[in-house]
């Protein structure tokens, strides 16, 4: 048990890394909520390949939306209240029809922080009922606390963390003016709460932190094996267009998934090795090869620590 907490210590810590005093005189301007056409019905927003920070409002994740005859629906809801009216207006320039639900892929600070503001405007709000632990603990409380310090004025005391209205246990359907969504559950992976969203008859999914594109993923207390057997079933979905969690919208799905994949194993293989023959971790990572992935946004900042988690679950998972 002391393990377990002490790599849940590690992961939130790594989860709430922010950079607060990054507004410097001459910064560039903070990235505007744009939506984007992916297919005749769906869109989504980009974020920054970042960490969260004061600049940039908090605004590094992606979101989406599905048009219906019926009405709207959202899929993940930004990283602050701010961010959810910004986006909520743009759903305006593109529909006047109303958003109905909100589809949360996971419960990480980054895509939740948003959804009061839907809740306001009558949404209804989806997600996978392994949250319910995450939502009620003290490493959710203590991540908003962190948050209201270290991203005001965007996250404050009037942020709250919002209690579904709907849980799923299993793959399901939801249908909104005859648009036919799948919510397919696919963790624990990134998270035990992880949904990813498949507009079938258009070839879109949603693929929420399952999939970073272009940058380093935040692995934290992932099972990493799950996580790439997760991957593997979103390949034999076969989707057109895949909309990560983080990054550019992919049309080249098979080479993005893999890319996430690849780093999951690579991970997985050298600090899986290090664990199995009692290597100190620090030798073990200056030794790895990261030449492949040390170009992309984000190395400097996750990937030591994605390879000590990483390091740490191995050793309980090697026999």
């Amino acid at each position: 048990m002391a393990l377990r907490s002490f790599c849940k210590l590690i992961a939130a810590g790594c989860a709430a890394l922010t950079l607060s005093g990054a507004v410097f005189a001459g910064a560039a301007a903070p990235r505007r909520v744009v939506a984007q056409q992916v297919s005749p019905s769906a869109w989504f927003v980009q974020g920054d390949a970042a960490l969260g920070t004061p600049a940039n409002r908090n605004f590094i994740s992606n979101a989406g939306f599905v048009v219906t005859p019926a009405g709207v629906v959202v899929i993940d809801a930004l990283g602050s209240p701010q961010l959810a009216r910004e986006l909520l207006d743009e759903i305006a320039r593109v529909t006047p029809r109303p958003v109905t639900h909100v589809v949360v892929t996971h419960y990480h600070a980054d895509h939740i922080y948003g959804l009061q503001e839907f809740r306001k405007r009558g949404a209804r709000i989806v997600a996978h009922r392994a949250a319910l632990e995450y939502i009620h603990s003290d490493t959710a409380a203590s991540r908003l606390r962190a948050s209201r310090a270290d991203l005001a004025p965007w996250i404050d005391e009037r942020t709250e963390l919002v209690v579904p209205d709907q849980w799923i246990d299993g793959p399901g359907e939801l249908v909104v003016g005859g648009t036919r969504l799948l919510l397919q559950p696919v963790g624990p992976a990134h998270t035990p709460e992880d949904l990813v969203v498949l507009l079938a008859s258009e070839g879109v999914l949603f693929a929420g932190d399952m999939v970073f594109r272009g940058r380093i993923p935040f692995v934290g207390q992932a099972d990493s094996r799950q996580w790439i057997a997760a991957l593997d079933t979103l390949l034999k979905m076969e989707p057109q267009v895949v909309v990560p969690g983080h990054g550019p919208l992919s049309t080249t799905a098979r080479e993005d998934l893999r890319l996430t994949r690849d780093y999951l194993a690579y991970l997985r293989e050298t600090m899986g090795k290090a664990a199995k023959e009692m290597e100190p971790f620090d030798e073990a990572y200056a030794r790895a090869d990261w030449s492949r992935f040390e170009h992309l946004p984000l190395f400097r900042a996750a990937n030591r620590m994605n390879a000590y988690n990483t390091y740490l679950l191995m050793e309980r998972q090697v026999p």
